[in-house]
């Protein structure tokens, strides 16, 4: 017991598989990186408002295996820039090209099977189409009013 007054005595340190020869402390552990887009950080909520679809819209996608997002220990969905993305695509495909979401899982089996970016190749290609029936129609001549006739 100590006496008033008196110091408290100080552990002996001792050694550490973290110190280096130097006595100076390693550093193990690495922060996420913010930027990585794999890390999950969206919980379900936050996810549908950025891609406008409705929460059901995620688990249903969930369900048909076409995203996968990360779980907490407390079982909260938690969706990653990646898993944004994706949602993205399945909403392009469905209601721009009108694929069903078996056509979508098909897709997706697909891309990563051979390792391709066909969905990119799909885009491109509905854009250029796009591109070109909006050329079509600024080129065209006006069509004759009534009035002039």
């Amino acid at each position: 017991m100590r006496t008033p007054g008196e110091r408290p005595r100080s552990r002996p340190e001792r050694p550490s598989p973290e110190r280096g020869a130097s006595g100076s402390m390693r550093v193990t552990f690495r922060r996420p990186d913010p930027r990585d887009p794999g890390r999950p950080v969206y919980v379900i909520s936050v996810a549908a408002s950025i891609v406008s679809v409705h929460p059901r819209t995620l688990r249903i996608y969930e369900d048909a295996g076409l995203v996968c997002p990360a779980r907490t220990p407390t079982n909260i969905r938690l969706y990653s820039e990646n898993d944004i993305r994706r949602v993205m695509w399945i909403r392009h495909l469905t209601q721009n090209l009108g694929v069903n979401l078996a056509g979508v899982r098909i897709l997706f089996e697909l891309e990563e099977r051979l390792g391709t970016r066909i969905l990119e190749r799909l885009y491109d290609e509905a854009t250029d189409a796009a591109d070109a029936a909006a050329v079509r129609t600024a080129d065209a001549p006006p069509e004759p009013s009534a009035s002039s006739a």
